[in-house]
């Protein structure tokens, strides 16, 4: 039951990040920027429905294995979901896969943000489904390949189990992948039409804030969930996730207030999002005050990498890569700084020791660069074939119309407004 109740929590999360990218783009772009997650939610679901448990779950030592065992593999007896299905059990292994398949689904999600405004929403579909099955599903398998048996977990993935990496609830898998393909895509695709500073204000803020609520709510079941049952330990990721959003979202606004003269809520979301970013990985193995810390850091961390694409010139539309790939970098090495486990104390400032950090650190560069390879190949593919940008023309002229032929906003006749 409480997965199945985090799961319900963190599928709600794609709808609450559709609200949250919809707000900040321009008026003229929202209905595509929202059906880029809802597409994704549909696409994911379907493929990992099919196939993708069966590539992120597969064993090693069974029989229908086939695949490059601890790189990438297919457990052939567990696509649809069959043998779960007919061996349901206490049903703890098929809550589990549901869950799981929540995390795929935002994952792709997040990546859209980085190309909105100017992106072929078939395009955009084509690439995700190819992400999902080169990219996702493999280091899904890295690091989450565990498995349920008698009530217990079986050990993680290659990355976990021979690199040693710790990562709690995805601060590689989700925040690092996403955030490098993120900046890999926006590379593909250039920059839009008149690139620069200011050159579109967020046109809906509290549709934003909405959907930073509703994101809020959904981590809760992410973080907290990743212990598959409601204990201590389920308890402590929960709590580390509300300080290290709420420390996130003061210093952001503190560092607006300090550099631009006025703290802005578009910025204050960011900040709560960018917080709970970086404790994704961390969640577990951290205390609160250092949970606490960590989002304030990536509060003024992360407020200042957004001006990277200023900086570099590259245009990620609505800072992906300086939220989620910054900040899952940050939590994912925190913890090599001040983690602890069950077990023992790991973090370098508690131990002395650097050996947690540096498996923090392999873990990062090998998600951080797969990813963005990957990304690249596949982006670049397609807009070298069928296209993946759209033309200056619907650009300009805003492509929910030219694309979807629908408008977020549609005029109100004047004959039917109430008059006082």
């Amino acid at each position: 039951m409480f997965l199945i109740f985090c799961g319900a929590m963190v599928l709600f999360m794609t709808p609450g990040l559709a609200f949250f990218y919809g707000g900040l783009v321009r008026a003229s772009s929202v209905v595509s920027m929202m059906m880029m997650s809802f597409g994704s939610l549909g696409l994911i679901g379907v493929l990992w429905m099919v196939f993708g448990y069966a590539v992120s779950f597969a064993d090693p030592s069974s029989n229908s294995f086939v695949g490059i065992p601890g790189v990438i593999g297919i457990q052939l007896d567990q696509i649809g979901l069959n043998s779960l299905v007919a061996n349901v059990g206490d049903g703890s292994q098929l809550a589990f896969a549901g869950f799981q398949g929540t995390f795929a689904i935002i994952t792709v999600a997040l990546i859209s943000g980085a190309i909105a405004d100017r992106a072929k929403f078939g395009s955009w579909m084509i690439f995700a489904g190819i992400w999902a099955a080169v990219v996702y599903f493999p280091v899904a398998s890295w690091v989450f390949n565990f498995k349920i048996v008698n009530g217990h977990i079986t050990s993680g993935g290659w990355l976990v189990k021979d690199v040693g990496l710790l990562d709690f609830a995805g601060g590689t898998v989700v925040e690092i992948a996403s955030g490098a393909s993120a900046l890999a895509l926006a590379l593909v695709l250039g920059k839009r039409f008149g690139f620069g500073k200011g050159m579109h204000s967020p046109h809906n803020v509290p549709l934003t804030l909405i959907g930073v609520g509703i994101l809020w709510f959904g981590w809760f079941g992410f973080n907290a969930g990743s212990e598959l049952t409601a204990d201590g330990d389920a308890a402590l990721a929960f709590i580390n996730t509300l300080a290290a959003g709420v420390g996130g979202l003061i210093s952001w606004a503190l560092y607006e207030r300090l550099a631009h003269g006025k703290p802005t809520a578009v910025g204050a979301g960011s900040g709560a999002v960018a917080g709970m970013v970086a404790i994704t990985p961390s969640c577990a193995y951290l205390n609160s005050f250092w949970a606490l810390a960590l989002g304030v850091l990536v509060g003024f961390v992360c407020a200042l990498a957004i001006e990277w694409k200023f900086i570099f010139g590259f245009d990620d539309s609505l800072d992906v890569v300086g939220i989620h790939l910054v900040g899952g970098v940050i939590g994912t090495l925190f913890i090599g700084l001040f983690g602890f486990t069950k077990q023992a104390n790991v973090g370098l400032f508690l131990t002395g020791n650097p050996n947690q950090l540096l498996k923090q650190f392999i873990g990062v560069l090998v998600v951080g660069l797969f990813a963005f390879v990957a990304s690249y190949a596949i982006g670049w593919v397609i807009q070298k074939t069928i296209g993946f940008r759209i033309t200056t023309t619907d650009e300009i002229a805003g492509i929910d119309v030219s694309l979807h032929g629908e408008s977020g906003y549609s005029e109100v006749d004047p004959r039917w407004q109430w008059r006082g």
